[in-house]
């Protein structure tokens, strides 16, 4: 791999950004509102739509591709589905599903990972006009109570349940589904209960029932049912239409349109229980009338080496994942050849969403890629959420830096508030949800008096003097707290600057300090920690935070960290690193891997108050040796 001297106006593979002019118009009591200026064009009425046009003029087209399991464990040769026989298997999945008189009050749950029978099931489920809802595999392989899945169950009422295999999902079904809930499984069966082969639904035949079912949805249909993560509270089921959706499709097109040249290829881990990767992706596949490899790989350490042989192989044409994918793809290219010759053949964009990308890890990215290719691939992002659909703002020139998320998509409002010294970001528009399912209370709490949606996001400009360069994620108000002077903490960025400082071996930091003097951190460490103490493998997590190299390395970090802080709000006066792992059960992370600030918080507090009062062990404070 052959050296380039970075120069002052790095050069980047050419990209056009849709959005990079705004309106703004101010409000009462300083509220204003921002949009992009232009509007947003005309779109589908269903996705379904969109799917049948693909069907019908590329039908031989791959749409989705995933490895063969072999029996061993190991995975194979890819199989694919074409458009043509994705139609198929939906009109056969959605008669079967007519045929058990299935509806948005008896829906559908499909509990197992991303795989070309979930993906069938859902489109199944479109065609008939039947909500689906995808649940965390977690609620049901990682949880020991079920909590979060009885919710599930409790909420929806389901007609029908579907699990890949019933050696992994088998002890959640029966401890969670009611005998009037079908269970249809693609491999097993379960003792003292009868289930439903998936093949039995692949093997229906179709009636014109099917296809009148389809012609009868519209915008307004519930699609499917997403839950959100859940902090203190349970998780919400958020209504997806096929109007949010289509929209939500359009305004990315318009954003990034990327997505409109070419039929674009995913290698896609994300998984569909998320919005990130079931509306987004999923979304731009069929809307664009892409190809999407399912990667069963995943940013850990025992399954980030699937995603890497995928990616030697598969060239995507634009790549999204979540920081910690990235951090560990950039560390892989530094050696490996054929990942940095096949990933940045073609690829027109990188795109990280669900939590800050560390600077440390962007600057490495582009170093590899103007080595390999003597140009640099445009790191995309942007802001949204579950509500939204998810996509709602994105950036608007390659020029982009660590916490810059851009201008609002066309046909959203952002409505920008002040709240509590901070700007609250605020969501209108046509890919906005309607509102939790079956909560009226938290769906009248979650839209203020104009019919704004509260995302609870704060923004800044990223430069006052040319609105045109958009905002600056700013953190979470519902994050951020006082300290017993008085003084606001921004949780967000500085929560940003620990991260990026202690890269590679930060997983994520929790601040404490509510009411108390100094603010202090707790501190997920990644796997790499284990470099840095000398013992062997055999170690435990907690031996290894406690050798006196992985303390000595950390107190480093909190020390200039410390002499780069200006005041009591921005300065990490004692840190703890933490052994045990954020629990699912707990709500303290979700299966995409992002934290929970607040839950971490409510479920440690003894461990909090420990740090505080000066009690727990191996304290970590700047300056100590």
């Amino acid at each position: 791999m052959s050296e380039t001297k970075p120069s002052s106006a790095p050069r980047y593979r050419p990209l056009k950004f849709g959005v990079t002019r705004v309106l703004l118009r101010d409000g009462q009591d300083g509220v204003r509102y921002l949009e992009a200026d232009q509007p947003l064009a005309d779109y589908a009425a269903r996705i379904t739509d969109r799917f049948m046009h693909w069907a019908q003029t590329t039908p031989e087209r791959s749409f989705l591709a995933r490895r063969v399991k072999n029996a061993d464990g190991s995975t194979g040769d890819w199989r694919h589905i074409s458009y043509g026989e994705a139609l198929v298997t939906a009109r056969a999945v959605g008669q079967a599903l007519l045929d058990r008189g299935l509806s948005a009050e008896r829906p559908v749950v499909i509990l197992s990972e991303n795989s070309l029978e979930h993906a069938q099931l859902a489109l199944g489920c479109l065609y008939a006009g039947i909500p689906y809802c995808p649940a965390s595999p977690a609620y049901s392989v990682v949880s020991l109570d079920y909590e979060k899945l009885r919710h599930i169950f409790k909420t929806l009422t389901p007609g029908l349940v579907f699990a890949s295999d019933a050696a992994r999902y088998g002890k959640a079904i029966q401890a969670t589904a009611g005998l009037d809930v079908e269970v249809v499984l693609h491999e097993g069966s379960l003792d003292g209960r009868p289930t439903t082969p998936f093949a039995a639904l692949l093997a229906t035949a179709p009636t014109p029932q099917v296809d009148a079912a389809m012609q009868a949805t519209g915008p307004d249909t519930i699609t499917k049912f997403l839950f959100t993560s859940g902090s203190t509270k349970l998780p919400k089921a958020v209504i997806n239409t096929h109007c949010m959706w289509c929209a939500n499709q359009q305004q990315m097109r318009q954003s990034m349109p990327v997505l409109a040249e070419e039929p674009p290829v995913l290698v896609d881990w994300l998984p569909w229980n998320h919005t990130f990767g079931g509306n987004h992706n999923v979304g731009l596949t069929i809307y664009n009338g892409g190809t999407l490899y399912i990667d069963d790989g995943k940013p850990t350490p025992a399954l980030m080496s699937e995603t890497l042989r995928n990616l030697r192989e598969i060239a995507p044409t634009v790549y999204f994942n979540v920081p910690t994918g990235f951090e560990a793809i950039a560390n892989a290219m530094k050696t490996d050849a054929q990942l940095r010759r096949t990933l940045l053949s073609r690829v027109k964009m990188f795109f990280y969403a669900g939590a800050g990308l560390a600077q440390p890890v962007w600057d490495s990215l582009h170093a590899t890629q103007e080595a390999e290719i003597g140009e640099r691939i445009v790191m995309g992002t942007g802001l949204g959420m579950t509500e939204s659909a998810p996509f709602a703002v994105f950036v608007t020139s390659p020029n982009v830096k660590a916490g810059d998320i851009g201008v609002p998509a066309p046909g959203i409002v952002l409505k920008l508030v002040p709240v509590d010294g901070k700007t609250e970001v605020r969501y209108a528009g046509p890919n906005i949800t309607p509102g939790y399912w079956r909560a009226p209370q938290a769906t009248k709490e979650a839209f203020d008096e104009e019919g704004f949606f509260r995302t609870g996001d704060a923004v800044q400009w990223i430069d006052p003097n040319d609105i045109h360069q958009g905002l600056k994620f700013d953190g979470r108000i519902a994050e951020d707290f006082k300290l017993a002077t008085g003084t606001f903490v921004s949780v967000g960025p500085l929560r940003a600057r620990i991260i990026a400082a202690g890269a590679p071996y930060i997983q994520d930091a929790v601040l404490t300090g509510l009411n108390l003097n100094e603010v202090g951190a707790m501190i997920f460490p990644t796997a790499a920690v284990r470099t840095l103490s000398g013992l062997d493998a055999s170690a435990s997590l907690a031996e290894v935070l406690e050798s006196a190299p992985v303390l000595a390395h950390f107190r480093r970090v909190f020390t200039e960290l410390a002499q780069q802080s200006t005041g009591s709000a921005n300065r990490i006066a004692r840190a703890i690193l933490l052994a045990e792992p954020p629990s699912i059960d707990k709500g303290e992370v979700t299966d995409k891997g992002s934290i929970n600030q607040r839950a971490v918080l409510k479920h440690r507090d003894a461990l909090v108050r420990a740090l505080h009062d000066g009690t727990a062990a191996h304290i970590l404070k700047p300056g100590e040796r």
